[in-house]
């Protein structure tokens, strides 16, 4: 229970990728961590991609950064709908001055590219969006987690055991 006094926010909409959202949070979860889901609309239920579904404890714009010590960004497409609220956008923004844990896997690098925080970063994500990184000015490397920062990325499921393990680090470090 290292991380009983740790709040994070976990971002949701639908089509997230299951695994990417499930994992990390029982993780950090399982270490203490109060992990909170936020998504457009508070008391929404959210499907995965494969059917697993989540409800939002929060909506985007009750979520105060200075409230938790880091945010979540599963992968799926709800990336693609995220990137979209100004507010997801504020949110990354803020948690990144503050050098707070900002965990992305897979396609949830959109949500950083979109909050224009990955100038000078080195990242991975799904191969699928690596000259997006690219094009967001970050170096992009193949490897199942990296950690720049605050930063921790992923690329994929098979790669959710060394990412939340980098997770819970950084949050323990913070």
């Amino acid at each position: 229970m290292s991380l009983s006094d740790k709040s994070v926010i976990c971002l949701l909409d639908d089509e997230f990728e299951d695994l990417e959202l499930w994992y990390p949070v029982y993780r950090v979860r399982e270490e203490g961590a109060t992990v909170l889901f936020a998504g457009p609309e508070k008391g929404k239920k959210h499907i995965g991609k494969y059917g697993v579904p989540a409800v939002a404890d929060l909506a985007f714009d009750e979520v105060n950064s200075a409230d938790h010590d880091g945010i979540l960004v599963p992968g799926g497409w709800a990336p693609d709908k995220l990137r979209r609220y100004p507010k997801v956008l504020e949110l990354i923004r803020e948690m990144d001055k503050d050098g707070k844990p900002i965990g992305q896997i897979c396609h949830a690098g959109w949500v950083l590219i979109s909050a224009r925080i990955l100038e000078g970063r080195t990242v991975t994500s799904t191969p699928g969006i690596r000259d997006d990184m690219e094009n967001a000015g970050a170096t992009w490397v193949d490897e199942a987690v990296v950690v720049d920062g605050h930063i921790v990325s992923s690329r994929r499921p098979p790669d959710l055991p060394p990412y939340a393990k980098a997770f819970v680090d950084a949050l323990r470090q913070r």
